[in-house]
């Protein structure tokens, strides 16, 4: 049974930071791509980055960039997302997913996610 479990998430500070994690088990991910999704709240699911275990480009959404940091534990099975100079609208579910195919929002696992409260 394939299992995406997120941690990490809680209440923080404008201007603070996270590091949420990703543990994924129940299948061998070799060629997938793992991704890191946001709801906001009464708001559309959003992208926000993507690796892959075998290491490749890493894709960001634009107004995430140079403040949040994906990587990848192949070892552990581990994906983390190191998010910094939080502001409010950062605040959502964030969720971990695996994709074997190619488009940004295309996934075949899903998590359960984790919140995120940003306090301005």
């Amino acid at each position: 049974q394939v299992q995406l479990v997120e941690s990490g998430g809680g209440l923080v500070q404008a201007g603070g930071s996270l590091r949420l994690s990703c543990a994924a088990s129940g299948r061998t991910f070799s060629g997938y791509r793992m991704k890191w999704f946001r709801q906001p709240p009464g708001k559309e699911r959003e992208f926000v980055a993507s690796i892959a275990w075998s290491g490749g480009p890493i894709y960001y959404a634009d107004f995430v960039k140079g403040r949040f940091t994906i990587s990848a534990d192949n070892a552990k099975k581990m994906v983390y997302l190191q998010m910094n100079s939080l502001k409010a609208e950062d605040t959502a579910v964030y969720y971990c997913a695996a994709s074997s195919t190619g488009g940004v929002g295309s996934y075949d696992y899903w998590g359960q996610g984790t919140q995120v409260t940003v306090s301005s």
